[in-house]
């Protein structure tokens, strides 16, 4: 059976709002719902029953072979940081530098820097402890300084990577890493400074004497979270409150602690200048052609962790086999759901339904960099989680790069990033996290963080398109 453009491009539809329903009406995992919409997809469109199972094998397998390693030494490197108490120390640094009054900044740069290397959910429940510190001494609500963190934090995991969804795409679409770091930095820094700190501040200019109130402290595993929520609230978070208590009373040095967790984009970056400057028999470009891959790049980092925030601190090898270990758990559910979305995106394109999409796309009214941000964007709104919303977008959108001449891969994959950070409401578990740690009700929560990162989703798409001028 031979469908028409049409024909395929309400299949695709349909298959979107399979997903959607499935996660948000029946509670089922990501992985599943991909899985499952893969699978009609596939049988709709007259893919060969007998090739199904193979498509999807080959589409996990193409997507994790690259990522998989990326993924797990990542774990491990945020876990060295959450254990060592390394960000506990960048928050008493900046905020000794910069001043009391630009504890919102602060908090902004903050989420930048610690959310390299951790989830998003993570790195809110390891940072909110700070949060309240810095309200108290600064004498402003847990919103003033919790809104831009969490803001940061999921820019950062949207649009940097090595973050397993923001490394996916990149893969995905074929973007050079390293240039998406450095151009994603341009875009989110602007992003995380509007979305967060200035719109929380008019935000509550008006009623902020109402929230400086209960500054005190809340216990993470004492808060009292809803039962079913889109998204419900993740492994990893749960893992991370655990680990809280085991924080050591002597915070590692701030220079060491960034060096450390900026260390794989460093190298990351450097391969990329050097592969546009250095021609291609010069040693170090050779040497770069190694070590700036993100697995090795990932990989010195770990080890430079372990020594660092580890053995030179008095932990013992054996400590260190535990802390890894247990940074593993928590990645499975963002493993599955990557290679699911890889299995769909090879669906798309065996079934015809990429080519289609692409020939739709052709002479459609709208930029396709605005076009990506706006599927993504619509699809976190209606599932609830940036990363599935990250690895379909990709997988729709990918078609464009090879019918639209001049369009960047890396401008396709921060539009696709920026559009997963709006709208972040209900139906994702940051939404509840904030909600539950500020103490807030729902619709203060829609108020500042929902409306918070979809200012910052359109001032990235703001910048994407001015950096598209140029590249």
């Amino acid at each position: 059976m031979t469908l028409s453009t049409t024909g395929l491009v309400a299949v695709l539809l349909v298959a979107i709002a399979m997903i959607v329903v499935l996660i948000v009406v029946f509670k089922l995992h990501g992985s599943i719902a991909l899985t499952i919409a893969s699978i009609f997809t596939a049988a709709v469109t007259g893919v060969s029953p007998g090739n199904i199972g193979k498509l999807l094998e080959k589409g996990v397998g193409d997507t994790l072979g690259f990522l998989i390693l990326i993924i797990g030494f990542g774990a491990i490197l945020g876990k060295m940081l959450e254990v060592s108490g390394g960000a506990e120390r960048l928050a008493k640094t900046m905020l000794k530098a910069f001043g009391e009054k630009r504890a919102p900044m602060v908090m902004t740069f903050l989420g930048l820097i610690a959310g390299i290397p951790v989830f998003v959910e993570v790195g809110f429940v390891l940072l909110v402890p700070l949060v309240f510190v810095v309200a108290k001494e600064v004498g402003c609500s847990k919103m003033r300084v919790g809104v831009p963190l969490a803001i940061s934090l999921m820019i950062v995991h949207c649009i940097l990577p090595p973050h397993p969804a923001a490394t996916a795409i990149a893969g995905t679409l074929k973007a050079d890493i390293g240039t998406v770091i450095m151009l994603g930095l341009v875009v989110g820094i602007p992003a995380s400074l509007i979305g967060g700190p200035l719109y929380t501040k008019l935000a509550l200019r008006k009623n902020e004497k109402e929230y400086i109130v209960a500054n005190t402290p809340v216990i993470p595993g004492n808060v009292n979270r809803p039962a079913e929520v889109g998204g419900q609230l993740t492994e990893e978070v749960a893992h991370a409150e655990e680990m809280i208590d085991e924080q050591p009373t002597k915070l590692p040095g701030f220079g060491n602690t960034l060096f450390t967790i900026l260390l794989p984009l460093l190298i990351m970056v450097t391969r990329t200048i050097s592969d546009q400057t250095l021609p291609k028999g010069n040693g170090f470009h050779t040497a770069m052609s190694l070590i700036g891959h993100p697995i090795v790049a990932l990989l010195i980092s770990v080890l430079y962790a372990y020594c660092s925030l580890g053995l030179l601190r008095g932990l013992r090898l054996e400590k260190l086999s535990g802390i890894t270990d247990g940074s593993f758990g928590p990645i499975g559910g963002v493993l599955l759901i990557i290679g699911a979305g890889g299995a769909f995106n090879e669906i798309l394109k065996e079934s015809g339904i990429a080519e289609a999409l692409a020939t739709a796309m052709k002479n459609f009214p709208i930029s396709p960099i605005i076009l990506a941000w706006l599927i993504a964007l619509i699809l976190h709104f209606a599932v609830g989680s940036a990363t599935v919303a990250m690895i379909s977008a990709a997988g729709i959108v990918e078609p464009m790069l090879h019918t639209t001449p001049g369009l960047s891969p890396v401008i396709i994959a921060l539009a696709v990033g920026a559009g997963a950070i709006g709208l972040t409401h209900v139906t994702d578990s940051l939404f509840w996290l904030y909600k539950e740690f500020m103490g807030i009700s729902v619709g203060e929560a829609l108020k500042t963080l929902t409306i918070g990162t979809t200012i910052a989703s359109v001032v990235a798409l703001c910048s994407i398109l001015i950096i598209h001028i140029f590249i």
